[in-house]
């Protein structure tokens, strides 16, 4: 077995485990259930969200010690953090214990860097492309086990909700058992280049002579001390400049986060919303509903990939997905606004469909306009500036200092947010082709 196909399946088989949550589709059901000291109203503004606080608070501080401890630490930290909010579900009680569970949830967000950036260190460019479809196929394999056996095991009767969580502790033990036998990186893209180490050798054989040996040894002795803390920084913001001083990135950027922030609110409070529109929790299919969602989300991910490759221009795509966003908005009316709880389903769904499709175009986009070694960065940036849309919305939307709304005025908010944006960019895309007709004109006059 080749090296870099052996370190993907290592990765893809941890990966798989951390995504076999069967319990997580029916999270809200099982509070409300188990705990009766606990309301719906507390789960939804003083419960969900400390996790997008504490999502927000901890991914850059992740990020810089996900390059700075060589990625594999990290991933065992993250099951860590899986094994402990699993552990604090079943046998946490109090409103306080919760909170913490949740600051736990968002480091275990946070801490997914890891996992996605681990394969790049360890393989040769070349394999990119194929490790990213295995790890990411992983995912989307796991969160379709749980989701048809969460509801297969709820609808035998086989087990409750509670027991649910059981499975999920297991399966997060295991992958943070699993994340010991990945190979150690000796490497990383910031903190550990050998390009640093080569070029402090360089510089001190230059000032050396063979009577100063010893001096020449003390000095690149102190060099590496003072150089190597400073040059990662010097070259993360090498990277963040000379990204976001394009334009074009700025832009697909910023639509890239408004994107994800609409998402992460709408799938935290998703289970609230159908716990008020329907209120047996006898009849609950989240499980097949998230099981269809993962679904179809990645057959609409593959056909973005396949229609958007050398097919669509940046003003084309900016159209497609200012489309998208308006079909996002029109979903997720339907998701609130209907009082049958089979057609929210519905709605759900075809919101996930439309996201996965217009964010898999958003972030090629994004990737068209980078130098290459700053993908992680770049996307981490842009990951932070949409949790920090999603606090603003949640502070604003869901919690008792801002507008306090029910969760069908939440929903009619996102919905509302989508198609404000899906307005704004298609406002950009005629602005744009306007200005690019008259420039085009005015050349075609000037050659003439």
């Amino acid at each position: 077995m080749k090296e870099w196909f052996r370190i993907s399946c290592l990765l893809c088989i941890c990966g798989f485990a951390r995504e076999i949550r069967p319990s997580e589709p029916y999270v809200t059901e099982y509070l409300l259930s188990s705990r009766q000291n606990i309301t719906q109203d507390e789960v939804s503004r003083k419960v969900y969200p400390v996790a997008t606080y504490s999502y927000l608070a901890t991914l850059v501080l992740i990020f810089l010690v996900t390059d700075f401890l060589r990625y594999k630490p990290l991933i065992i930290l993250m099951g860590a953090c899986g094994t402990i909010v699993s552990s604090m579900l079943l046998w946490s009680t109090t409103l306080t214990a919760l909170q913490i569970l949740e600051f736990f949830y968002g480091l275990y967000m946070a801490s997914e860097v890891a996992y996605y950036t681990y394969i790049y260190a360890k393989v040769d460019k070349q394999y990119y492309p194929k490790v990213t479809a295995h790890t990411r196929a992983a995912m989307f394999l796991g969160k379709l086990v749980a989701g048809f056996s969460s509801q297969l095991l709820i609808n035998l009767k086989l087990m409750n909700y509670k027991s649910l969580n059981y499975i999920t502790l297991s399966t997060q033990i295991f992958a943070t058992l699993w994340a010991f036998t990945l190979p150690k990186v000796d490497k990383s893209l910031y903190f550990h280049r050998e390009k640093y180490v080569d070029n402090m050798k360089s510089t001190s054989a230059i000032n050396s002579s063979s009577t100063e040996l010893q001096d020449a040894k003390s000095i690149n002795s102190q060099s590496r001390e003072s150089v190597i803390p400073v040059a990662p920084f010097k070259l993360l913001w090498s990277h963040f400049y000379n990204a976001y001083s394009n334009l074009k990135v700025i832009q697909w950027s910023i639509w890239y986060a408004v994107s994800l922030c609409g998402y992460l609110q709408i799938i935290t409070y998703m289970q609230v919303l159908w716990i008020e529109i329907e209120p047996n929790m006898e009849i609950a299919w989240n499980g097949a509903v998230d099981a269809v969602l993962t679904a179809l989300a990645a057959i609409m991910a593959l056909a973005a990939g396949y229609i958007h490759a050398g097919r669509l221009k940046p003003l084309q795509s900016l159209l497609v997905l200012s489309t998208f966003a308006a079909m996002e908005g029109a979903a997720i009316l339907l998701c609130c606004w209907t009082k049958n709880i089979y057609i929210s389903y519905v709605g759900y769904i075809l919101y996930g469909a439309f996201y996965a499709f217009s964010i898999t175009v958003a972030s090629a986009e994004v990737a068209r306009y980078l130098e290459e070694d700053s993908f992680g960065l770049v996307f981490g940036v842009n990951t932070f500036i949409a949790l920090t849309f999603q606090t603003l919305l949640t502070i604003i939307v869901v919690s008792n200092s801002g507008l306090s709304l029910d969760t069908r005025g939440q929903y009619t908010v996102y919905a509302f947010y989508y198609i404000g944006a899906s307005v704004i960019y298609f406002l950009s895309v005629a602005v744009e082709y306007v200005i690019n007709t008259r420039t085009q004109k005015r050349t075609n006059l000037s050659l003439e």
